[in-house]
């Protein structure tokens, strides 16, 4: 089954709540992840910032429009329990429980934005598909979808370049990651070495402990396995145990599967990966704006 939308929780939610005991957020989680025979792959799957379970996230904001409502109340931190409100509303058995009902009370109103003329709400109604994502997805899937379109014009804008602009590229790139030092002590720069199929040479560390051997390719074809196997044979040539293998392109599966049978280590960036990198160690990019995203502090507003 597919991890419900926090709206579909609530009902659920409140039936757990129903014995009107006191209840843990751990205790609602299990089962919630019962009630809908989630998997444990579910269960934990995360938001893309991986911050955060997406299931958990959903039963924190379906609790909290209840709570906003007056039909749970928190005791105390990380506890939960239905109020006199909600029981009434569980008496009536509704067949469904969304934001559109928890609308007649006035309290939930005031929380999602609204005036005495509900279409001034800022919140998406329940019919706004967007309105099945919690704040937060809304937030991490929006970022998403920027970051991959802006990886799109990172690849294009680097395949319109030079492959000598590519290959340094490349090293300040390797350097951000923390290989080879200063981009003056970067080592053999790529380009220069044309040694038996090996492009460039890095150090691995400040220390100059190891060597990576790099292959750089600016291409549009699809890298295959006879590259790779090449690629390995230089390694060997060289006596080199690392290697690593960038292309603007992509790798066949072929090339992907193959794995030398010595302890030769080869590491495939492709170009969406290479793009990937390059937007998080801030390489040809520049910050547009910043957005932190806060929540209460639970030991500060510890237990008294």
């Amino acid at each position: 089954m597919t991890i419900p939308d926090f709206q579909s929780i609530m009902l659920p939610l409140m039936q757990f709540a129903s014995d009107e005991k006191e209840h843990s957020s751990k205790e609602s989680i299990e089962y919630l992840a019962n009630y809908f025979n989630l998997t444990d792959e579910e269960k934990k799957e995360p938001l893309p910032s991986g911050k955060q379970p997406i299931f958990s996230n959903r039963i924190g904001w379906a609790k909290s429009h209840l709570n906003r409502a007056g039909l749970l109340e928190s005791p105390r931190r990380s506890i939960f329990k239905i109020t006199d409100r909600g029981s009434e509303i569980l008496a009536q058995n509704p067949v469904i429980l969304n934001m559109k009902v928890l609308k007649q009370f006035p309290e939930y109103l005031e929380f999602i934005g609204s005036t005495n003329n509900q279409e001034k709400a800022t919140t998406p109604t329940e019919d706004d598909p967007i309105s099945q994502d919690t704040p937060e997805e809304i937030v991490e899937y929006g970022y998403q979808k920027i970051r991959q379109a802006l990886a799109q014009d990172i690849l294009a804008k680097v395949k319109s370049f030079s492959p000598t602009f590519f290959e340094q590229l490349v090293v300040e790139l390797l350097v951000k990651m923390g290989y080879g030092g200063s981009i003056k002590e970067a080592g053999r720069a790529i380009g220069k070495t044309n040694d038996e199929g090996i492009d460039g040479i890095i150090k691995e560390d400040r220390l100059g402990l190891d060597a990576i051997y790099i292959q750089a390719k600016r291409w549009n074809d699809t890298v295959g396995r006879p590259e790779i196997q090449k690629f390995v044979g230089a390694l060997a040539g060289q006596g080199a145990k690392k290697g690593i293998f960038i292309t603007t392109s992509k790798f066949s599966d072929q090339a992907k599967d193959y794995a030398p049978r010595n302890d030769t280590k080869i590491v495939l960036i492709d170009g969406e990966e290479l793009a990937q990198y390059m937007i998080d160690f801030n390489l040809g990019v520049s910050i547009v704006s910043e957005y932190q995203i806060k929540k209460i502090d639970s030991d500060y507003f510890g237990d008294e």
